[in-house]
């Protein structure tokens, strides 16, 4: 993937980019990706020091910490990026967004994989965690605050600790609009809510239609 298009990928999803100069000079997340394409080097021809080396000086110069070990995708975009945290084994498709505060890590100490892939065009809100061997199928985008442990399939909108899949609206969400994932998010958890109050009445009813005919029975 060339400079130039990882630049224009972030002219395209981010408003407040003014210029080519400001992206190349001033985005923690072109530098995180850069100094990973070095780590990353490193690490497939087994220089796993130089390579741990490569990696923290990025987390201390850009405040995002991605294993060397991690596969990155084409046009990947972490948006501010401060506390993002991307695990070894993690996979991540193309054109995906990252907000602050994300993390992409496991679950504990086993072997082997133990980080999430994520598909393409996927969108992890802000201060969200994607946890575990699981996948992110393409277009998926996860609520703000979100904590997945479980795989969810491409199209989806999943919100809330645990997190659970709600039905996309395709219509109302944009490509990467992430603003526009919680709105959609609260939205279903309303009609959830809503059914849930529902069902809580038809059992009271049902509850008490027994109770009556038990009473009945017994006269």
């Amino acid at each position: 993937m060339s400079l130039r298009e990882q630049i224009r990928a972030i002219q395209r999803e981010d408003p407040a980019a003014k210029s080519s100069l400001e992206i190349l000079l001033c985005y923690p997340g072109l530098h995180a990706v850069a100094f990973h394409q070095i780590a990353h080097w490193l690490y497939r021809r087994k220089r796993y020091v130089l390579a741990r080396l490569v990696s923290h000086f990025s987390r201390f110069l850009t405040g995002i910490e991605i294993h060397p070990g991690a596969k990155l995708g084409k046009r990947l975009f972490i948006d501010h990026g401060l506390g993002v945290v991307i695990g070894e084994t993690a996979e991540i498709g193309d054109d995906v967004l990252l907000y602050q505060g994300v993390t992409i890590g496991g679950t504990g100490s086993q072997r082997g994989k133990r980080h999430p892939t994520l598909g393409n065009r996927v969108v992890v809100g802000t201060g969200a965690a994607v946890l575990g061997n699981i996948t992110l199928g393409d277009d998926v985008k996860v609520g703000a605050g979100s904590v997945v442990v479980h795989s969810v399939p491409a199209g989806s909108t999943v919100v809330g600790i645990p997190g659970k899949v709600v039905r996309a609206r395709a219509e109302a969400l944009g490509t990467l609009e992430h603003g526009r994932v919680a709105e959609c998010a609260e939205a279903e958890m309303a009609d959830l809510e809503q059914m849930n109050d529902r069902i809580r009445e038809l059992e009271a009813l049902l509850r008490l239609l027994l109770d009556e005919r038990v009473g009945h029975g017994r006269g």
